[in-house]
């Protein structure tokens, strides 16, 4: 008769098998979809209507925009490699490589790194343990644009840069309350803009 596994010992394997997973996971989230040919970001065709904020968080209300559109070249030009993975190939980075997958400990505000569009606000951003930025809501539902992603073999919801198109993260439906939703982003599409106290 086998000898049974210790609870102790089965806890350790167990994890150590899902965080193999998990890496094996993050590792194809990062290139498979630009390897794939994945359909990749696409700025909009037309005006877009966005709700604009100012660096302090205020509200300006709705407008009606051109998108921005530019080049691969271009793009690459302003954006690092990294980022235009991420924004322009739906690339995803690493867990817990990003500069903002913890809360930060002042309010600010997420600017898209493509085209300065204000996506989120830090209240809106909890710990989820995922190792990416998550949040319950974006700042304003116009601000961002929801897309079916099917690569991976399983249906997401990709979220998007309203005016420039680009990648932000994918939205599930286990965040906390109010909304019941987790907005899962990568760092490195988005700039955070601290609001001074006062």
């Amino acid at each position: 008769m086998g000898e049974s596994i210790n609870p102790a010992r089965r806890r350790l394997l167990f994890g150590g098998a899902a965080l193999v997973g998990a890496g094996l996971l993050g590792g194809l989230t990062r290139w498979l979809p630009a390897r794939a040919g994945s359909r990749g970001a696409s700025a909009p065709s037309g005006p877009v209507t966005i709700v604009a904020f100012d660096d302090q968080g205020r509200r300006l209300g709705r407008r009606t925009v051109d998108p921005v559109v530019k080049s691969a070249a271009e793009w690459q030009s302003q954006l690092t490699a990294e980022q235009y993975h991420v924004l322009r190939e739906q690339g995803t980075e690493r867990a817990f490589s990003g500069q903002y997958y913890e809360p930060p400990k002042r309010h600010g505000i997420y600017r898209c790194r493509g085209c300065d569009n204000a996506l989120y606000d830090s209240a809106a951003q909890f710990h989820s343990g995922t190792g990416w930025p998550s949040f319950y809501q974006p700042i304003a539902a116009e601000n961002v644009t929801e897309h079916v992603d099917r690569s991976l073999g399983m249906a997401r919801t990709e979220i998007a840069c309203t005016r420039c198109g680009g990648h932000l993260g994918h939205k599930f439906n286990d965040g906390p309350r109010p909304t019941g939703l987790r907005y899962c982003m990568d760092s490195v599409a988005m700039r955070f803009v601290p609001i001074a106290a006062g």
